[in-house]
This record gives C-alpha cells, sequence and structure tokens, in this order.
C-alpha cells in the first residue's frame, strides 16, 4: 500500500542539493517517486508502507549529508532562527572593507596589518565556514557537487596563498595577500543565503499566512459558562463563541446570533456572507457581528485544513519545465569547475602571475552558483499557487498549473456551470385581460403541494409576488401531465401541460419559450397563464465567456441536454461551438479529436458524467461540492461555482509561467555573463560573491511580483 509523507530538509544550498536526495531516494525499489524542492525546502515520498516507514526514509536522508524531520500540517517553522554566523561574519569584514576604501584612493594604508588580517581569516576560514565545508565534503561523497564546493574551494584557495605570501614576506606582504576577498566572499555568500531563507519562510510562505487564520484562544462553553480555552482542547460538538472582529475557529454551524462573515481566504468570492441561526461557518473567517455556533470539524479536518494539505503538496510538486534546471545543475559545478581550472593556467600562461591568475579563477568559482537556476522554477510555482488560492483555486500540482498555461480552448457543461442547475421563472404570458396576481395565486396555491422541481421553482418566485397563498383541497395528480385542485376563493385549477389545462399556448411565442419547460395554469376551465421555465444562465457566465475569448481562448459547451436549449444558451453567450445529446463518452472523445488537431484543451464540468472528459482534458476544472469523481479526475478545483474562475486560473497559470520563463532567463543569461566577465578579470572575487548572493535574491524578487498579479485585471 502507497503513502505519502511530507519532510522538512535543513541544509540545501542549491538545487544540487535537492537532485542529489531525490537520487539517492529515488534508488530505492521500495520508493514509488520523490520529489525533492529546494524553494520551500520540503521532501514528497511516495513509499510502500509495507517495506518501510517515514523514519528509514528520514534516515536515508540524514545519510546523504542532510537533516530530514517528518512534517506534520499544522506545524509552524522556526521564524525566529538564530543567524549569529552572518552577523558575525559581517562584524568581521568592517576592517577590510575600510582598508578597502582606502585602496580606492590608492593606499593601502588603511589596511589592517597583514597579522590582524591573517587572524580574522583564519576564524572565518577555520570555524565560522565549517557549514561550508560539510556540505561541501558530503556532497562530493554523494557522487555530486554543489554551489558549497565551489565556495570552498575558492575561499581556501585564496587564504592558503594569501597564508604563504604573508609566511614568506611577512609585515611587507601588503599587496601580495588577498585575506579580504575570502572573508568578504563568505559573508557576501551567507548574507544572500540569509536574505534568501528570509524571502523563502516569510514572503513566499503562503502555508504560514493560512496558519494564521485560525486563533490560538476560543471561549467555549463549559458546564453552561462561556470560559477561555486552547482551541487544541476543543472536541467536536463543543459550542463557541466569536465576536466582532475575531476569526471563526472550526468548521461549524450557527446556533445564535447574526453576522457577516469574510470567506475570501478559502472561496475567492470578496462579498462578505450573511450568517445567521442554521448557517454553515468556516475555520479562519473573519466576522463581523456576534455568533455563537457549533463546532463540527477542526483541525486538519476543516476546509482550510484541505486546503492547506492541498496547497502544501502543489507547492511541493515539480513542474516539468523543472527539469531544465535539474539537468543543467546536475553538470554545473562540475563545468564550472574546468573553467576555473583552464582560467588559472591561462591566465598565469598570459600574465605570468599565479596571483593574478588564482584571483580570477577564484572570482569564477564563486560567480557561478546554481541557486539562482535551482529557484527559478519553485519559487515561481509557490508564488503562483498561493495567488490561485487566494482566489478560490486549488491546483493539483505544479505539472497541472504549467499544463492550464497552455490552453486554447475551453471546454464548458450547461448545467449547472454555465446555468444555476435549477430551473427558474423565465417567461410568463398572460391571456388577454389576464390577472397575474391571480395566475401566481392559482399556481403556487396547488404546486405548494408538489415536490417537483418545476412546482418548487413556481411557489419560490410567488412568495415574492403575493403574500398569502389560499388553501388547497381535492387534490388529484396526473402522472406525467399535472395536477388539479379546489382552491378556495378561486375555484377549480389546474396547473400542467397546455393539453391537460385544456388550452393551446400562441405561436407566436418564440425564445425560451421555444426550449423551456412549460406550466400552463387554468381556472375554472379558463386560461389564466403559462410559465416557462428554464435553467437560467448564472450573472457572470456572459462576462467569463468574453473574457477568456479576449485572451485569445476559444469557448465551447458540450452538454447531455437537448440540442435547441444548447443552441439557445450559446446564441445568449456568443459562442460558436455548441454540441448537445452528448454522452460523458462522446465529450471526452470530442476532447481527444481536438488534441489531436494540435490543440490544448481544458474541461471544466461538475457532475459525474463530467469526469471521463475532465481526465481526457489538458487541464480539468472541477467545481467543488460537485460530483467526487469529477473532483478526483480534474486538475484543479474551483471552490465558486462560476466560469469567471476557470479564467482566474488560466491567467494565473499564463501568469506563472511566464514569470518561470523570465527566472529561467535572468538565471542563464547572469551566469552566462558573469562566468566570462569573472574569467577576464573584470569581476574580482569580492564583487563575484556579491553578485551571486544578489542573482538568488533577484529571481526571488521577481517570483515575490507574482503574488501582487490580480488576473480580474489582466486584459487584452
Amino acid at each position: 500500500m502507497l503513502e505519502k509523507a511530507r519532510f522538512r530538509i535543513e541544509g540545501m544550498t542549491c538545487q544540487a542539493c535537492a537532485n542529489r536526495i531525490e537520487k539517492v531516494l529515488n534508488k530505492k525499489d521500495f520508493i514509488s517517486e520523490a520529489t525533492v524542492n529546494f524553494a520551500n525546502e520540503e521532501a514528497q515520498v511516495s513509499f510502500d508502507a509495507a517495506r518501510t516507514d517515514a523514519a528509514q526514509i528520514a534516515a536515508l536522508i540524514d545519510k546523504t549529508g542532510f537533516h530530514a524531520s517528518l512534517h506534520t500540517d499544522g506545524t509552524v517553522e522556526n521564524a525566529d532562527k538564530s543567524h549569529w554566523r552572518v552577523w558575525l561574519l559581517l562584524a568581521l569584514c568592517a576592517p577590510f572593507a575600510v582598508g578597502m576604501a582606502g585602496m580606492l584612493f590608492g593606499t593601502h594604508a588603511w589596511m589592517p596589518p597583514v597579522w590582524i588580517q591573517f587572524v580574522l581569516a583564519s576564524v572565518v576560514q577555520c570555524w565560522l565556514m565549517m557549514p561550508f565545508y560539510r556540505s561541501a565534503w558530503h556532497s562530493i561523497r554523494g557522487g555530486l557537487a554543489n554551489m558549497d564546493v565551489l565556495v570552498s574551494a575558492g575561499t581556501s584557495a585564496i587564504y592558503l596563498y594569501s597564508t604563504a605570501m604573508w609566511l614568506l614576506h611577512g609585515s611587507h606582504a601588503h599587496g601580495m595577500v588577498y585575506f579580504e576577498a575570502g572573508v568578504m566572499v563568505a559573508a557576501f555568500v551567507s548574507l544572500g543565503k540569509y536574505w534568501e531563507e528570509r524571502t523563502k519562510r516569510h514572503s513566499l510562505n503562503s502555508l504560514g499566512l493560512l496558519l494564521q487564520l485560525t486563533p490560538k484562544q476560543v471561549v467555549c462553553r463549559r458546564e453552561g459558562q462561556w470560559q477561555a480555552a486552547a482551541l487544541a482542547d476543543v472536541r467536536p460538538g463543543d459550542e463557541l463563541q466569536a465576536k466582532h472582529g475575531e476569526r471563526i475557529a472550526a468548521d461549524g454551524v450557527v446556533l445564535a446570533g447574526e453576522g457577516w462573515a469574510d470567506e475570501s481566504h478559502l472561496t475567492g468570492e470578496s462579498e462578505p456572507q450573511h450568517k445567521l441561526p442554521g448557517s454553515r461557518v468556516l475555520a479562519g473567517s473573519v466576522l463581523n457581528g456576534h455568533l455563537e455556533y457549533r463546532a463540527e470539524q477542526l483541525g486538519s479536518q476543516t476546509l482550510l485544513g484541505d486546503m492547506m494539505h492541498a496547497l502544501a503538496e502543489a507547492q511541493g510538486s515539480k513542474a516539468p519545465i523543472a527539469r531544465i534546471a535539474d539537468q543543467v545543475a546536475a553538470v554545473f559545478v562540475p563545468v564550472v569547475g574546468l573553467i576555473a581550472l583552464a582560467t588559472f593556467f591561462l591566465t598565469w600562461w598570459l600574465a605570468g602571475s599565479a596571483a593574478t591568475a588564482l584571483i580570477h579563477s577564484v572570482a569564477v568559482l564563486v560567480i557561478a552558483c546554481p541557486c539562482a537556476l535551482g529557484l527559478a522554477t519553485p519559487a515561481a510555482i509557490m508564488a503562483g499557487m498561493g495567488v490561485a488560492v487566494r482566489h478560490g483555486i486549488w491546483f493539483r500540482d505544479a505539472a497541472a498549473l504549467e499544463q492550464a498555461a497552455g490552453i486554447d480552448t475551453v471546454i464548458l457543461d450547461k448545467t449547472g456551470t454555465l446555468t444555476q442547475g435549477r430551473p427558474q421563472i423565465a417567461a410568463v404570458w398572460l391571456p388577454e385581460n389576464g390577472n397575474e396576481t391571480l395566475l401566481w395565486q392559482a399556481a403556487a396555491a396547488v404546486e405548494q403541494l408538489s415536490l417537483h422541481p418545476l412546482a418548487q421553482a413556481i411557489v419560490a418566485a410567488a412568495a415574492e409576488k403575493v403574500s398569502v397563498l389560499p388553501a388547497a383541497e381535492q387534490v388529484h395528480t396526473e402522472a406525467g401531465q399535472g395536477m388539479s385542485a379546489q382552491v378556495a376563493g378561486i375555484g377549480d385549477v389546474r396547473v400542467g401541460t397546455p393539453e391537460y389545462c385544456g388550452f393551446g399556448l400562441p405561436e407566436t411565442l418564440d425564445g425560451v419559450w421555444q426550449i423551456a419547460s412549460v406550466a400552463a395554469v387554468s381556472v375554472n376551465g379558463l386560461a389564466a397563464g403559462a410559465f416557462a421555465l428554464a435553467d437560467e444562465l448564472k450573472p457572470d457566465s456572459l462576462a467569463a465567456v468574453q473574457r477568456l475569448q479576449q485572451h485569445g481562448i476559444e469557448v465551447r459547451i458540450m452538454s447531455g441536454d437537448r440540442q435547441s436549449t444548447v443552441d439557445y444558451i450559446a446564441a445568449q453567450l456568443g459562442i460558436q461551438h455548441a454540441q448537445g445529446r452528448c454522452s460523458p463518452r462522446d465529450k471526452a472523445a470530442a476532447i481527444q479529436a481536438l488534441q489531436q488537431e494540435g490543440r490544448r484543451v481544458a474541461m471544466a464540468g461538475d457532475g459525474i458524467n463530467d469526469a471521463p472528459a475532465l481526465a481526457a482534458a489538458d487541464a480539468g476544472f472541477a467545481m467543488r461540492g460537485g460530483a467526487d469523481a469529477a473532483e478526483h479526475a480534474a486538475s484543479a478545483t474551483l471552490m465558486q461555482h462560476s466560469v469567471q474562475q476557470v479564467a482566474d486560473a488560466l491567467l494565473i497559470a499564463r501568469a506563472t509561467l511566464r514569470n518561470i520563463r523570465q527566472n529561467l532567463f535572468f538565471a542563464f543569461f547572469y551566469n552566462s555573463l558573469g562566468i566570462p566577465l569573472a574569467a577576464f578579470g573584470l569581476l574580482t572575487p569580492v564583487l563575484a560573491g556579491a553578485a551571486m548572493a544578489l542573482s538568488s535574491v533577484s529571481v526571488l524578487g521577481n517570483a515575490m511580483r507574482l503574488k501582487r498579479y490580480r488576473p480580474e485585471r489582466d486584459f487584452r
């Protein structure tokens, strides 16, 4: 039996580290699949539970030189992790910074004595650099090389060379030693890692923000009294209280009170939802009002907990485009090492100076960090997934998001997707000199005794037209025809087909009457009127279809309904291709035919009959709360039953893929430009260290820009 576990991994410094862990884990036959995400420092492992467990997998990761701990939903990362090593490195840089400022004016007088430089550099090289050495050693022992190999080799070479020069020339070694380069490279690299870690854990960490949505303390009824209690002590069935401005702590049902709840964190719906006794409340929503409610689901069982679990798995997955970075990272460090050696010997031969050759080769080692390359894809995926969740869209994984970015054709089911999914009064016909109030009273008086969906639609609409319904007696039902009854103050009333009611409708009626279900009404044998009942469009369906079309996406309808009904809906929405009488097999076959034409097809639906089509499509979107089969087959789940969210999902996916490509271009361009500059001596090791630190931060900054993306503002 396959199980899945998530592990928090400490000690990774670049994409090569993640690749090494993946390589070790995927070699084991009891592991089905292992993916390691460098950006969020997590591993997701599917394994045979009969042959191993999470503890043994963590031990395997530990053997590669990293520390793994089982990640459980709801755990909070230690945001206050000490970074004393970074601050101490920066403090040790200060004397060298003063000396380097003097060198700008052509003097070495501001630089500390060489013996002090040696002491400071020895503290850095022999103590503060130990994490770099350990990581480099484990990396080499594992058969791969990471960025710490480059940094360790470069700074050690500078340190050893400078030490030799000092021992040979003593106090006259000014201008011959480069202790400041090794110290400042270590400091800049460490500072870059610090910025990188803070950005990943805070600015890109959507899960961290979700964890803050539930209160730690609640007010709970115990023995008839309201008492403060820890949320961890609350159990299903407990009664809780929420006041104005507080967050709901659990999914449950309102028992008393009234208020408005902001549930946008779950559904993407910006409008607050009115809550009354009997209403459902969701954990994490902000309350405007005062409620007492019964807790039914807590923690990971809530919709918020489910979303956190889905987001964690999706963010930790790997997009196919990430393979580019993986393939490059696998050979990057060895190639850079060869380039550095070639630079050293070539520069020594041309310049005749071993010192110059060493500085150039060290600059090559330091500038060529694969961190930006490794962060390019996962950082954008983390940001894009966070934006999607904020808009009520749950992508299954990174591959699904990448697939959605290339969609050019969207297939929409009609019932429940474009339409309300229930019949409503679409039109009313009255005979000459007819009485509309009498029509509503007579129809609703009879139909309130029926459970048929059409009858319920008439009764619901009548409630807004008349205040009191007369009583009905002697009710009689003709199967497939209609109902009759004696209605107080009105007489003999029939509601059903026109034939059953004894009259025909005018042939001039058109539009919705041609596709609607008709409920005729007669009073004492005379025509009183008729209702056209149809499944009406959702208010935002037209705007959503137009929005998709504006972005070059063709929209089609495939429905199991009558062709005339589908054509009528398509005409209202401006859709040219609409197909009715489609079986589940027909929908899947039609999607496959479009794919064979070279189209990238998305499908949106919510019924069991949509599951085959959702599975066949390049990207499938299922409405939350629809059929379970549809949700399982889909690439993403939409929290609102709205086609607007389909448009949001596709635009977010496009923006994310665009961001990934920008990041990859920057990472490749950075290294393509930086390595030659370093090889030709246009970058010192210190500048190379600073540039290397900034490269990762720049990629993360571009990914953070994606967090501000608003698909509703993306117009063409």
